[in-house]
């Protein structure tokens, strides 16, 4: 059994609301007209789902394809297993039952529908087969080389790999057109999100039953192709990354690193509160076999510094340590925040902003005096310094002109928090005028090292440009791949619906400074992000 790596980084109650999460739990399924005609549309209640595989994950799938209404049988190679698990789901129905989540002739229907098989040729008349196994290639293929023998060629076999090929998990199997990725989410019965990840050799229809049989489940299905990490997994690895890479680079702490993606990008938890969580050694596994997956591609290369943690025994909650300590009476790390600074009365608007405008509005709610005028693109400071969002550069390489750069924010109303970047001998007083000036609209400030980029721009610039490479190699549509964010790891936004808002052009120009100054390859923006940044300009030319 593998749990998916992001999803273990939310709590049910934390990352859905707790009616969503009571539904999930009873089983609360609203019905799914199914398409008309041929074999694409949703396995039917009748029909009997088996599970492989019953730990966490397995059981969890269980749960959802039973109160779906299904006939399920569960199989597990070790003996007792399943009879464990079956008595384990039936002690869980038991509990929503008496949180009055689960009617009880329900919860008597589903328990007199469930069932333990002892061997794999019990599986044959299933309609649906759905592995939560050991992440190990060869087993789960000799475990699909059996059930082959056992079920009928209309059965759809499914694998829950989070990390393994699709297409080869299939390779050796007689009909592999009739194999399909299902990646759930940990916990199953609670999170909506399910990767429907096609193969080489998947058909269409194949492929099209799982997602239609998925929405009738409840689910909040999202195709993809067989790629190294899938949408979720792929995408979602720059947030962890550039923060560990601005750590690295003595810029912030990770209690401020995380402050900054929470309390101004919006982000449910920091990366490094999230590792801990997941378990920095299940985080740089998957970091290391996505970036070795793609042939070591700069842009997925893994972090030195949590490569030590892991080496050093320190792997976050579940063995007490990790970034932070979890050990009894332990006080969690506060984040750098500046004390307090005199606003100024007055400050001189610029040009355009971009998508740090709002903040002229409050502002002048603040009772600041703000004059616009024309070119630039920053905040001129009372002391005659600048204030300018982050774009890639840094104050040091203005040694004539006071620069204070400050974040992206997802919503600048509503973050609670907002970081600033200046060099070391910046003028103490134009910098006190900046934090003042955050200050005066009731925003902490964190004041960061002069790092390009700063820590919520460049994580956003990164996770759109994978998320436009992902698009543009087929692997999913965009549509599909926001949703697999904001679902999968609760991003505030999906990238791609971020970097329209902040701007395809100004998204590429960040990362093209950046490539600038880390000429590794990691941000040289993909291609389809440069196209889709020439396009911008020129409607707005138009």
């Amino acid at each position: 059994m593998t749990a998916s790596e992001p999803a273990a980084a939310v709590e049910a109650a934390e990352a859905i609301g707790a009616g969503t999460v009571e539904a999930a739990e009873a089983g609360t399924v609203e019905a799914v007209e199914a398409p008309a005609g041929g074999t694409a549309g949703p396995i039917g209640p009748d029909r009997t789902v088996a599970v492989v595989g019953t730990g966490t994950m397995g059981q969890g799938i269980a749960q959802v394809a039973l109160v779906a209404g299904h006939p399920v049988r569960l199989y597990d190679s070790a003996p007792g297993r399943a009879e464990e698990a079956v008595a384990a789901l039936t002690a869980r129905l038991d509990r929503l039952v008496e949180k009055g989540r689960l009617d009880a002739t329900a919860r008597t229907a589903a328990v007199g529908r469930l069932h333990a098989a002892r061997e794999l040729a019990e599986l044959a008349d299933a309609a649906l087969v759905v592995e939560a196994i050991v992440e190990l290639l060869p087993v789960k293929q000799q475990l699909f080389t059996d059930l082959e023998k056992v079920v009928g060629d209309d059965t759809v076999l499914a694998t829950n790999t989070s990390s393994l090929s699709v297409t080869a998990i299939a390779g050796g199997l007689r009909l592999p057109g009739r194999f399909v990725g299902l990646h759930f989410f940990n916990p199953a019965p609670l999170l909506p999100l399910v990767e429907v990840v096609s193969g080489f050799a998947t058909e269409q229809d194949v492929a099209t039953r799982a997602y239609e049989t998925m929405r009738g489940w409840g689910k909040t299905p999202v195709r993809c192709a067989d790629t190294p990490g899938f949408i979720v997994n792929r995408v979602a690895r720059p947030f962890y990354a550039e923060a560990l890479r601005v750590f690295e680079e003595g810029a912030a702490d990770p209690a401020t690193i995380d402050a900054a993606l929470r309390e101004c990008g919006g982000f449910r938890m920091g990366p490094f509160e999230l590792t801990d969580l997941i378990g920095q050694d299940v985080n740089e596994a998957v970091t290391r076999s996505v970036w070795e997956s793609f042939y070591q591609d700069p842009k997925f290369t893994p972090s030195l510094a949590q490569r030590r943690l892991v080496e050093s025994g320190r792997l976050g909650r579940k063995t007490g340590q990790g970034w932070f300590s979890y050990a009894e009476g332990a006080e969690r790390p506060e984040p750098h925040t500046a004390p307090a600074a005199k606003a100024p009365e007055r400050i001189v608007v610029r040009g355009d902003l971009g998508p740090a405008a709002p903040l002229l509005g409050l502002f002048e709610e603040a009772g600041i005096t703000v004059r616009r005028k024309k070119g630039g693109g920053f905040i001129e400071l009372p002391n005659g310094g600048r204030l300018c969002l982050a774009d890639g550069e840094s104050s040091f390489e203005y040694p004539k002109q006071d620069i204070v750069y400050f974040d992206l924010a997802f919503d600048y109303a509503a973050a609670t928090r907002i970081v600033l970047s200046a060099r070391e001998d910046i003028d103490p007083e134009v910098l006190a005028e900046a934090v003042g000036l955050f200050q005066a609209l009731g925003k902490q400030v964190s004041v960061i090292g002069d790092v390009p980029g700063m820590i919520v721009a460049r994580t956003v610039a990164m996770l759109a440009d994978l998320a436009v490479d992902t698009v543009d190699r087929g692997v999913a549509t965009a549509e599909d791949v926001d949703t697999a964010m904001r679902l999968g790891v609760n991003y505030p936004a999906g990238p791609l619906e971020w970097a329209g808002k902040v701007g395809h052009q100004r998204v590429c120009d960040l990362l093209g400074e950046l490539h600038a100054r880390y000429p590794s390859g990691r941000y040289a923006p993909a291609l389809g992000l440069v196209r889709r940044g020439y396009a911008e300009d020129a409607e707005d030319s138009r």
